[in-house]
């Protein structure tokens, strides 16, 4: 049986390689974390499954309000 010391293949002792392992699953849960948060606050922005009467959202809906709602003060 080898010692717990030795070096493997990659150049990292057993306990290095643990704390490598631990360190790569927090970061992945971590980053995995803020990818769900992002995609739900998309999602609350600007859904991409189409409403009850088929249409989606579109940038440009928000464009045209915009635009009517400002075109008084233009001119």
């Amino acid at each position: 049986m080898t010692s717990p010391d030795s070096v493997s293949l990659s150049g990292m002792t057993a306990s290095e390689a643990r704390e490598f392992h631990k360190l790569f699953i927090y970061g992945f849960i971590g980053f995995t974390i803020i990818a769900i948060i992002a995609h739900l606050l998309v999602w609350n922005w600007r859904p991409w499954v189409p409403n009850a009467d088929g249409t989606y959202a579109t940038l440009l809906d928000g464009v045209q309000t915009a635009s009517t709602a400002l075109a008084p003060f233009l001119g």
